[in-house]
């Protein structure tokens, strides 16, 4: 008998893995690309600039569009931001508290406010909070009002937000305070929550972006030409001039705020990142 052939097969010639790989970006790329290529040659450019892009019509908001709307809006979002940091540092610590009815109370705060939209908080403060409470008025008047509605809703996500910076600094940290004297709050304060703020800090800068683009909500409210944010500036403008030029500078005018907040985010998670390294 003839022995059999032990000779192993050749080796099929075929691409390498990182050839494939590149070979799938090169086809995506070209995919996306004539995609691109087919929308802009399908698109109706001349009817959009004639609807979005008339300049007549953006000079003429200009500069209320920025001394008046921005401003507005740059003022509801940090009157908002402000009062839900404090009051969701609050539920926060009553979440961690080793009292019952505080963790109660704080989680069921969390959880009505986190799962109601926004737009049913302000129509709430606006419609029925004067109604339970017939003459009373919110300190502030507009204003006022949206640093409430929107620091009930923002508190909720500061909450958990904080809950979880706290709760990612070593317990050590808080056993050393104890040992050294500290009474609990104190190295609460002076301790753990200036730790927990490098691990926060990027999340919240999230929260302050979303609160800027739901402070177009304040119309809900009932405001006066001089309290007007950009959506609501934007929407009586396109209104009067039967064009949705207004709306496009409008746009254009948040990302002037939210854009550069984005970046900050990026770079203190990056530096976040680094250190833990």
């Amino acid at each position: 008998m003839t022995p059999p052939d032990t000779a192993l097969p050749p080796k099929r010639k075929g691409l390498t893995r990182r050839q494939r790989r590149r070979l799938s970006r090169g086809v995506q790329y070209v995919v996306f690309t004539a995609a691109v290529v087919a929308f802009a040659a399908a698109a109706d450019w001349g009817r959009l600039r004639n609807q979005f892009a008339q300049r007549a019509i953006a000079e003429q908001m200009f500069p209320d569009v920025i001394t008046l709307a921005l401003k507005n809006t740059v003022l509801y979002t940090v009157s908002g931001f402000a009062f839900g940091l404090v009051l969701g540092m609050v539920i926060a610590l009553m979440r961690l508290s080793s009292v019952g009815p505080y963790r109660w109370l704080a989680g069921v705060y969390i959880e009505i406010f986190r799962g109601l939209p926004a737009l049913l908080i302000f129509i709430f403060i606006g419609v029925a909070v004067p109604l339970a409470f017939p003459g009373t008025e919110i300190i502030g008047g507009t204003y006022g009002k949206v640093a409430l509605a929107l620091g009930l809703v923002a508190a909720a996500y500061m909450a958990e937000t904080f809950r979880a910076g706290i709760q990612a600094v070593p317990k050590g940290q808080m056993e050393a305070a104890r040992s050294l004297g500290f009474s609990h709050a104190r190295a609460m304060v002076s301790i753990i929550l200036p730790q927990s703020f490098r691990v926060i800090l990027p999340p919240l800068t999230n929260e302050l972006v979303l609160l800027f683009k739901d402070s177009s909500l304040v119309l809900f409210l009932g405001v006066t030409l001089e309290e007007r944010e950009l959506s609501k500036f934007g929407r009586d403008l396109a209104s009067q001039t039967a064009n949705s030029t207004p709306i496009l500078v409008a746009g254009l005018c948040y990302l002037l705020v939210t854009i550069p907040l984005g970046f900050v985010v990026r770079r203190m998670e990056a530096k976040a990142q680094e250190a833990v390294k």
